[in-house]
């Protein structure tokens, strides 16, 4: 079989989600979701904005063992483990290729009917539509500040 971790998720994709909180994820990810983790996955509230990051399980592992390793008497390395793995929610994709949010990190990320699921790599992004396309509005307006906010390896890169 291939390698685990593998996956590549890319792009935006418009969801609907249910009455009883529940997203189905998009078929062009479950096989990908199915080998690489079973569909067990991992979801947890974003420390920088209203959105909800998602994770395999086996990526978050690492994550959470990273986080797990930090010391606990640093401020922000404490803020980082309460938050980040302090709302860690264990997800399993059913057979129908639905996950459901739980009530606390839907009310954290505004998440209502409509919500953008943005792949990332190795993991997604869940956003609010409407918090998703103020904060791209935001994003490309940001654009006055040229090269100066990149990291060096960015300016290298030819897009």
């Amino acid at each position: 079989s291939g390698k685990i971790g593998s996956a590549v998720f890319r792009g935006p994709t418009l969801l609907n989600l249910d009455t009883k909180g529940r997203l189905v994820m998009p078929t062009r990810y479950r096989d990908a979701l199915l080998e690489q983790c079973a569909g067990q996955l991992m979801v947890t509230i974003d420390i920088n904005d209203r959105c909800l990051q998602l994770y395999p399980m086996p990526k978050w592992l690492e994550i959470e063992q990273h986080l797990n390793s930090l010391p606990s008497f640093n401020k922000a390395a404490r803020r980082a483990q309460r938050l980040l793995v302090g709302h860690a929610t264990d997800l399993e994709m059913d057979s129908a290729g639905r996950i459901s949010i739980p009530p606390v990190l839907r009310s954290y990320a505004t998440l209502d009917k409509k919500v953008m699921l943005i792949g990332q790599g190795h993991r997604f992004e869940i956003w609010s539509e409407d918090v998703w396309n103020q904060k791209l509005d935001e994003m490309l307006a940001e654009d006055d500040e040229g090269d100066e906010g990149l990291p060096d390896q960015m300016k290298q890169l030819v897009l």
